[in-house]
């Protein structure tokens, strides 16, 4: 049997062209979504990258031969395709590989509605599937199961402009003051968004950086969550005197903020600001959290009057606590801003136009604006590199369990929380030998300080 197992991810698809992921993996795995998700159509999309189009033909191919039509909707970002899926009611696919290298693409998927797919929702049946077609007699040959009835057909249809005005229509950008805002697009699919979203008819000077789609990225990674990637538009802010900066993440989902003294805001900040803005719109509903957002962020929605429900990191996690409670909103450490009026996916685009909504009907700039939002001292995420990540967990779990005062629990990883206040979460990666490292506490000093004592158990 074929293994696919090093590309299939928990929540999506992703591995390097073309050693691990190719056309005709592809194909297979195309029939094989087809057959878990049937119905009729599936919308697909894809990003910038010199393999995109190639592996969504392909894929496309896969769902049409088991006699389902394609919905084919080109170039597009991420929360694009959620939109399509949302708005057509259809099964949805994306080619990308987000923030990853150049040499590497895969596929987010959804049902209809936008409704994610993990491992235990369907991706592990896609990947049996897939597995099957690929060993078979004449693999690979892409078309799974026999099909009885007729092909599918594949249609183009242009999402951009309705995802445009269905975000325009979300939030109402058109009376604020005028502002100056530097976009930064990492050659990534912002590129394409940005444009039809903010710069038609509405009071913003859009200074675009890095708007040239490009997957081989030629300036900088498209990975903002690194600040490494984010001096080019720290710079440009500061030099054109503006008043916001917004760096996008190759598949432009994820939304990252500089305010405007070229000063990173951080994303638990932004969930909060938009968190309160959700809030005023619809009072007393409940907002969605990771546990590694800042504590700063429940304690403002309780003052808000709202309710903070805790949830895993991930996607498939967040949606799910989401439909289970209908909170309206959700906000993860990683930028990603989950909204209830968008199917419950995430879009940065959405966050973005909130923060900017924020901005501009005040007159404060947004450094004042989001210090009310920013209480604590964060180390942002450490990665360290680890042979063994679970004995190393359970060798900082000993090394604080056992402290006066000390409380621990592992919805997700093990996290910490000391009497001061302060704590920190430790998780493995899903996808590398890592473990990644968030501590939060009263000042830089306690923080720094917390923070070399895990790290030194870490990597001892």
């Amino acid at each position: 049997m074929a293994d696919l197992g090093s590309i299939f991810k928990a929540y999506d698809v992703r591995g390097v062209i073309p050693d691990t992921f190719n056309a005709d993996i592809a194909r297979a795995i195309g029939a094989a979504f087809a057959r878990v998700v049937g119905g009729e159509a599936v919308v697909v999309a894809h990003d910038m990258r010199p393999s995109s189009p190639e592996l969504a033909r392909a894929f496309s191919e896969g769902v049409t031969a088991q006699g389902l039509d394609v919905v084919f909707a080109g170039l597009g970002s991420t929360d694009l395709l959620y939109y399509g899926s949302g708005h057509l009611g259809l099964p949805g696919a994306m080619f990308t590989a987000s923030h990853n290298p150049a040499e590497y693409n895969g596929i987010k998927m959804c049902r209809a509605g936008a409704t994610p797919i993990s491992g235990d929702t369907g991706l592990d049946d896609i990947r049996r599937l897939a597995e099957q077609d690929l060993a078979g007699p004449g693999a690979p040959s892409g078309g799974g199961s026999a099909h009885d009835g007729p092909a599918g057909t594949v249609t183009e249809q242009d999402l951009l402009s309705g995802y445009a005005d269905y975000l325009r229509g979300l939030v109402d950008l058109s009376d604020i003051r005028p502002l100056k805002v530097v976009v930064d697009a990492g050659n990534g699919m912002g590129g394409h968004t940005v444009p039809a979203v903010l710069e038609q008819g509405l009071p913003l000077d859009v200074v675009p950086l890095f708007f040239e789609l490009d997957g081989t990225f030629p300036n900088h990674p498209a990975n903002p969550l690194d600040p490494d990637n984010l001096v080019d538009l720290q710079a440009k802010v500061r030099e054109t005197g503006a008043d916001i900066g917004l760096a996008f993440d190759g598949d432009a989902d994820r939304c990252f903020v500089v305010d405007e003294n070229g000063d990173a805001v951080p994303p638990s900040a932004v969930t909060a600001l938009v968190a309160s803005e959700e809030l005023k719109r619809v009072p007393g509903s409940t907002i969605i959290h990771n546990l590694i957002t800042s504590q700063a962020v429940p304690e403002i929605v309780r003052e808000r009057g709202g309710v903070p429900v805790r949830t895993r990191v991930g996607h498939s996690f967040i949606k799910a606590t989401m439909a289970e409670t209908d909170a309206v909103f959700g906000g993860e450490h990683s930028a990603h801003y989950y909204f209830r009026d968008f199917w419950r996916a995430d879009t940065g685009m959405l966050a973005a136009m909130h923060v900017l909504r924020v901005l501009g009907t005040d007159d404060r700039p947004l450094s004042r604006i989001t210090a009310e939002y920013s209480r604590y001292a964060g180390s942002g995420e450490i990665n360290s590199k680890v042979a063994d990540a679970p004995g190393r967990t359970a060798a900082v779990r000993a090394g604080f369990a056992d402290r006066d005062g000390v409380t621990v629990d592992e919805l997700d990883g093990l996290t910490v929380s000391l009497p001061d206040g302060s704590w920190f979460n430790l998780r493995a990666s899903n996808t590398e030998p890592l473990l990644r490292l968030n501590v939060e506490a009263a000042d830089e000093a306690s923080m720094a300080g917390l923070r070399d004592e895990v790290l030194a158990i870490i990597r001892a």
